[in-house]
């Protein structure tokens, strides 16, 4: 199964406590679609690179796991209808082992 790897930015106004239920929240919807090697990074507040929705800073979160595709689709779908989250994107990881392996012939 592919690894997929969701970096989100969290409005900073939320309380500590807000900000730990909303990263429960993302985590339990990767956990309810049966996503493997789930391993999430707070990287904390930080200053954005420019204003985004009257906002200047944000709480960085980094999710990791394995996943069958449509995971990605339900886990960004409840981010956008979110108002508590500022940005996400969702990367596709390659596997460094096959990367680096030159193509058979």
């Amino acid at each position: 199964m592919p690894s997929y790897e969701t970096m989100y930015i969290l409005r900073s106004d939320l309380g500590d406590e807000q900000t730990d239920q909303a990263i429960e929240k993302y985590q339990a919807i990767l956990r309810d679609q049966g996503v493997q090697d789930l391993e999430t990074q707070h990287r904390g507040k930080r200053r954005l690179a420019y204003e985004i929705d009257k906002h200047r800073e944000g709480v960085y979160v980094q999710m990791n796991y394995t996943s069958s595709g449509n995971t990605v689709a339900v886990l960004e779908r409840a981010m956008r209808l979110s108002d508590e989250v500022i940005r996400f994107l969702t990367v596709k990881v390659e596997n460094p082992a096959m990367a680096g392996a030159a193509p058979e012939e």
